[in-house]
């Protein structure tokens, strides 16, 4: 199918339900740890290096053909947050829907039927790509990206900040972003024979912390 593919994956009004989540941002904007677009830049880059890296790869490995159901208990055991387990699982049943619907094929129902209550999205996220006739790179950059364009799109939100500065955020970023995905491609493609255990286990403490307690509060704009 060639690229045009990956830019409707990775067009924000794909319908994934992604707009209906932070990566963690309004927590931290309540917290006061992002007040402008240099405080955006720096969550932004630690997230692409921690969560971001673990999603890119995950979605690599799938794209590149390594069991499903193995990557999800994988990624399960990088996610000590319930609620940001819970966050993956509904992120990647709403991506489930709009990938068959979408790209419709058997290894996506065979997932569906496995997880019925969603697997995690990198995973879904890396079978979608499959599906689409991408490649595992491609599934990496649409993790990675996502990885740091929901924050980007959510502080606008939620700071109101300016969009033009936000953008400009993901642009300084980019170079980075190339790094992390030809990283998380290699350990996809290792992960096809050496198992899911090669795969990147970077942690975000802060971000798991925050999560839960952004779980609990009984007024937010996100779902997480």
């Amino acid at each position: 199918m060639g690229r045009a593919a990956l830019l409707v994956l990775a067009d924000g009004r794909f319908p994934a339900g992604g707009h209906a989540h932070s990566g963690g941002a309004e927590e931290a904007v309540k917290a006061g740890r992002i007040t402008g677009a240099a405080d955006l830049e720096a969550f932004c880059r630690g997230r692409l290096h921690t969560t971001g890296l673990v999603a890119a790869a995950l979605a690599a490995a799938a794209a590149a053909g390594a069991d499903p159901v193995a990557l999800d208990a994988a990624a399960d055991a990088r996610t000590p947050s319930p609620a940001l387990r819970l966050a993956a699982r509904r992120l990647g049943r709403q991506l489930m829907r709009a990938a068959r619907a979408t790209w419709p094929g058997p290894e996506l129902d065979t997932l569906a039927a496995e997880f019925p209550k969603g697997a995690h999205q990198p995973v879904v996220l890396g079978l979608t790509a499959r599906a689409a006739g991408l490649g595992p790179e491609d599934a990496a950059y649409c993790a990675a990206y996502e990885s740091v364009s929901g924050p980007a799109t959510a502080v606008v939100r939620l700071l109101g900040l300016d969009p033009f500065e936000a953008t400009a955020v993901l642009a300084r970023l980019a170079p980075e972003l190339d790094r992390v995905v030809d990283r998380a491609t290699a350990a996809g493609a290792a992960a096809t024979t050496a198992g899911p255990d090669i795969l990147p286990a970077a942690s975000a403490p802060l971000l798991e912390i925050g999560a839960q307690a952004h779980a609990a509060w009984p007024v937010r704009l996100f779902a997480s």
